[in-house]
């Protein structure tokens, strides 16, 4: 490269264009807008060769594991049914939401085998499976199951004991003397 470029009209003339004078500003056509629409993402079924669907929940302690398959609305957990394993109306109004969010109550069967913390956290845990396995069946269910808050995990865990008190934050008895 013998010849430097020491201006716009210098870098014009290198590569072959038009040649403005300094004087008199350039004036351009405004350039056609290019239509550049992100492609949406698009998300395939994720179903295994017996057309059921498989998700990971976590609440607290307890992890679940959740398969969803087309059925009836029968929930096995544990290997009994929901009215047995969790006696309480709550627990088993917790498992129905991601359901009847996604307008599914009574379309898919549930199974699910949960292990850790106690039945409130195994409730949330199944929960939160049963909103990933909806979504990875059909993916058009994602929207309505993410604005209720169903695909995040909760991250709330009890916190630890610390030395010098009696549990996580609180402390023995003050005495003066």
């Amino acid at each position: 490269m013998a010849d430097e470029i020491k201006s716009l009209d210098g870098l014009r003339e290198a590569v072959g264009g038009d040649t403005v004078t300094s004087d008199a500003p350039a004036v351009e056509a405004p350039a056609a807008p290019v239509e550049q629409s992100t492609p949406a993402i698009h998300r395939e079924p994720v179903r295994d060769e017996l057309g059921r669907s498989y998700a990971t929940g976590k609440r607290k302690d307890a992890v679940a594991r959740v398969w969803i398959k087309p059925g009836s609305g029968k929930v096995v957990v544990n290997g009994k049914e929901m009215p047995v394993y969790f006696a309480r109306p709550v627990l088993q109004m917790i498992l129905r939401q991601p359901f009847q969010v996604a307008g599914v109550d009574g379309q898919f069967d549930v199974m699910a085998t949960v292990a850790g913390g106690g039945l409130s956290g195994q409730a949330g845990a199944v929960k939160h499976g049963i909103s990933k396995a909806l979504q990875l069946y059909d993916p058009s269910l994602r929207p309505a199951l993410k604005a209720a808050g169903f695909l995040t995990r909760d991250s709330r865990v009890v916190e630890r004991k610390k030395f010098g008190k009696a549990k996580a934050r609180k402390s023995f008895q003050f005495s003066k003397r």
